[in-house]
């Protein structure tokens, strides 16, 4: 079969999809994901038979020379890291006026990603992520690199266990001229939540900044919440500079008081406080003392070179976090034959929804009111919601609505965890409540909002009431990019591909806007939440 031409990319429009389409030596199979300046394709490197993340620069800024600059910098800069715990640069380049850069595809997830499905790992899965991160970061600041984004989303969990840093697009090799001042007035360098005092001021930075930057993403990962936040960026920047973080040993009691002590060293204000190198860091966790396994500080040491763990087999913590990969990687269809799962999953809840039917009994809290957990008020709202992360129920969530109702974003985050339990389990009266009240909060919250609205558009789809699912889809169209919950995304993208024949005009049009901002959920469809078919209520 001939190849198809090259995509015309015009400036100014929205990028097209590339999918199928041969560029060089690269075949183009589906998009990953999309940032703010560029978009990632899963792509096969046809000479090498191997796949590949394939990096395209955005079209309506493949003719900015700023971006194109910070583009090649990246690749420049990842290119000379060399290690076990850095995502790989393959190539770089432009072909038919696509400016690409090709680099490891890492099969796993990330840890935004895993923190979001698994809430905070234990201590051996969080040293595990620490120590390699650590010796990612200490090879960065060896070849004079300062990657300025250090988040949980550039912090890949692989299936074989192993742990790597991504995305040096805002990196900066010190002492290197061309590096400096690839900034321009309106443009944001770094990411808010994680950003280190010395970055929102503009200050010069090295590499004790990445080191904050990493103190601020453990802490989220142990605390399963970041240290600071606030509606608006400059609110977040401000605390930056001048709040001093909750004691982790209060957030998270269970913590050894060493670690904790190593998380708030890096979180220190002032650069001359914390770690001066990532080395430090690791002979520090190297020490640490856990209850439960005194010989932590014999496993094998950090090797700062090329392969990334001396010891012949990795520790017993990295060896379960690649089975955790794995294992969830395995509820992923193959491509070809997603139609098959579909089917077999399609008809188990058919089955299973006709069964339950059947053989129902009364919910056990049906008729319950007002809704009581019968669980203690904890300390802080953050102990009470990290209490509710681990039971996963009713009573958990309900807790913290009713032990801190002051607390309003954390009210928000357990109402949104409490309408998917809802949801899951088939109290889609109770479930909509819920999304009814995050829907109706004003636009300063739009990522709440979001997720109501689309928690409402998937109950009214699932019970026929087609104008108003019709009506708060098209509200949802305008912040639909808010939405951070792939779950409920994927499964409103289901619906609506199945009943988009019922839907207004004015729908059918957002539904088709969300396909293009979100095609990589179209072929997921493990991630569409396992409903029982309802009843219309018409």
């Amino acid at each position: 079969m001939a190849d198809q031409p090259p995509p015309k990319l015009d400036n100014g429009k929205a990028d097209i999809d590339l999918t199928g389409r041969r560029l060089g030596d690269y075949h183009l199979l589906r998009r990953l994901g999309r940032g703010g300046m560029a978009e990632v394709w899963l792509a096969e490197q046809t000479t090498l038979r191997r796949q590949v993340a394939f990096k395209v620069l955005k079209s309506d800024l493949a003719n900015d020379d700023l971006y194109i600059k910070r583009f090649q910098l990246e690749a420049q800069a990842a290119a000379q890291l060399v290690h076990a715990n850095i995502v790989q640069i393959f190539d770089v380049g432009c072909i038919d006026g696509v400016r690409f850069i090709a680099q490891e595809y890492v099969q796993g997830q990330n840890l935004r990603e895993y923190l979001v499905k698994h809430g905070p790992p234990d201590v051996k899965l969080s040293l595990t992520v620490m120590r390699q991160v650590a010796a990612a970061l200490y090879k960065a600041a060896e070849a004079g690199v300062v990657h300025r984004d250090i988040k949980p989303d550039n912090i890949m969990l692989a299936r074989s266990g192993e742990v790597k840093v991504a995305d040096f697009g805002l990196a900066r090799v010190t002492g290197d001229g061309e590096g400096l001042n690839l900034t321009r007035v309106g443009m944001t360098m770094g990411t808010p939540l994680y950003m280190s005092p010395e970055q929102v001021e503009g200050k010069q930075l090295d590499s004790r900044s990445d080191i904050y930057s990493f103190g601020v993403t453990c802490y989220h990962m142990l605390a399963g919440t970041p240290p600071f936040r606030g509606e608006t960026a400059l609110s977040v920047a401000v605390q930056h500079l001048k709040t001093r973080p909750e004691p982790l040993e209060t957030v998270r009691p269970d913590l050894p008081g060493g670690l904790c002590r190593v998380v708030h060293k890096m979180l220190s204000k002032e650069p001359g406080q914390r770690y001066s190198s990532a080395r430090e860091i690791l002979r520090e966790l190297r020490n640490l003392k856990l209850d439960d396994d005194q010989d932590w500080d014999q496993l094998g040491d950090i090797d700062l070179g090329v392969s990334g763990v001396v010891s012949s087999q990795l520790d017993s913590a990295t060896a379960r976090l690649g089975s955790l990969m794995k294992t969830e990687a395995m509820a992923i269809p193959r491509r070809p034959r997603w139609w098959l799962w579909a089917t077999v999953v399609v008809l188990g809840f058919f089955v299973g929804g006709f069964l339950g039917w059947l053989f129902r009994e009364n919910h056990l809290l049906a008729g319950a009111t007002p809704h009581k957990t019968a669980i203690p008020k904890k300390e802080s709202v953050e102990q009470q919601f990290y209490l509710a992360m681990q039971l996963n129920s009713e009573r958990g969530w309900r807790s913290v609505l009713e032990h801190y109702p002051e607390k309003e974003y954390y009210v928000r985050r357990a109402s949104q965890q409490l309408s998917r339990y809802y949801l899951r389990h088939g109290e889609y009266e109770e479930s909509l409540k819920l999304f009814d009240e995050l829907a109706n909060l004003p636009d300063t919250e739009p990522d709440f909002r979001a997720f109501g609205l689309t928690g409402q558009t998937i109950i009214h789809l699932f019970h026929n009431r087609f104008d108003r699912a019709s009506a708060t889809l098209e509200d949802l169209g305008p912040i639909y990019g808010q939405l951070s919950d792939s779950q409920l995304q994927a499964t409103l993208l289901s619906l609506l591909k199945t009943n988009q024949g019922q839907m207004t005009a004015e729908a059918r049009t957002v539904y088709q806007k969300m396909l293009d901002e979100s095609s990589r959920f179209r072929e997921d469809p493990s991630r569409v939440l396992p409903f029982i078919e309802p009843r219309s209520t018409q």
